[in-house]
């Protein structure tokens, strides 16, 4: 069932976008909860979607409904705000936002907490084969998607062309979503787009079984460059036949994806909330494959801002060890 949900305007970082899905509404009224996820043509809206599942058939006196918004950026707003009551973002936008850098610059974002890191995004930058574009350089000049306003997608995109001496003057930019990025390339409206997303991801699955696509791949100096402008960049593989024509493995820029809440969530709530998640995992990779790499191991290594105490007392029942540097 989709709803349109009415929120107020804040000053901080925008508004977000009302539209949510409610997922298994419960008949009889219990305690609400929104989470803010990204657009329809990623993996954080199906992800978020799965895990409104979770809660609402685990979670005793919990509803939740997963949220369409412009993604990273946006959700962490979403959050200080109190929007949102869990959000997905990129692990360098979670960690901006919470030192108050970058993006952030001089609106520090202390309250936000993980509860895990979910699965790890890949840069994918994207071209159609008679486009003639083979590498980072042949952007210049040209009309290229660097992701929707808000996005991880954006932040990721500025990071890489900086790290490699391209300005915004350099090419003319477009900010769109996965969906738009797609049509656009389909359209001849742009000539490239970046996503940061989980691989394989539907929008451009659809986009390579109407077009013969190419993925640009970095240099190693450009994937070098990046990381040392990034440091939660690391270098991981996109595999072949990812894509349909895309038949070779290809390394591209890979970065977490974290599960972040408000400091001010009850300690109960997220204890709860991480328990459910981990315990029923497999009806998450069921969504979307991209869930195979929740973990805890991958969530006590990733996560770039502190646990939420309530997220610490799950991994400790587990019998897992909470660094130093993920406590508040």
């Amino acid at each position: 069932m989709t709803k349109t949900v009415n929120r107020r305007t804040f000053g901080l970082l925008g508004t977000a976008v009302a539209v949510a899905v409610s997922f298994g509404a419960p008949a009889m009224a219990q305690s609400q909860l929104s989470i803010a996820t990204g657009g329809t043509g990623g993996v954080y809206y199906p992800m978020g979607g799965g895990l409104a599942e979770i809660i609402n058939n685990h979670i005793d006196g919990y509803s939740a409904t997963a949220e369409v918004t412009g993604a990273s950026v946006e959700n962490m707003g979403l959050i200080a705000t109190g929007d949102a009551d869990l959000a997905i973002g990129l692990a360098d936008t979670v960690a901006q936002a919470y030192s108050g850098t970058g993006r952030f610059e001089g609106q520090q974002l202390s309250m936000v907490r993980g509860l895990s890191s979910l699965y790890a995004n890949m840069v994918q930058i994207v071209a159609l084969e008679s486009s003639g574009i083979t590498s980072l350089e042949d952007l210049r000049g040209k009309r290229v998607s660097i992701g929707a306003p808000g996005s991880g997608t954006e932040v990721n995109t500025n990071a890489i062309l900086a790290a490699n001496g391209i300005s915004y003057d350099d090419i003319d930019e477009q900010r769109l979503n996965f969906n738009e990025t797609a049509d656009a390339l389909s359209n001849g409206d742009i000539d490239a787009g970046f996503w940061s997303v989980g691989a394989p991801t539907s929008s451009i699955l659809n986009l390579a079984t109407t077009q013969d696509i190419v993925i640009i791949a970095l240099t190693e100096a450009e994937l070098e460059a990046a990381m040392a402008e990034d440091s939660t960049f690391a270098m991981t593989t996109l595999p072949g036949g990812s894509y349909t024509g895309v038949d070779e493995d290809i390394t591209v820029l890979g970065i977490p994806n974290v599960l972040t809440v408000s400091s001010e969530m009850s300690d109960d709530l997220a204890y709860e909330i991480t328990k459910a998640m981990y315990e029923n995992i497999a009806e998450l990779q069921a969504v979307h494959p991209a869930a195979n790499e929740t973990t805890v191991e991958f969530a006590l290594s990733a996560t770039p801002v502190p646990l939420h105490p309530g997220a610490i007392r799950y991994y400790e029942e587990t019998g897992a060890t909470v660094p130093d540097n993920l406590r508040p």
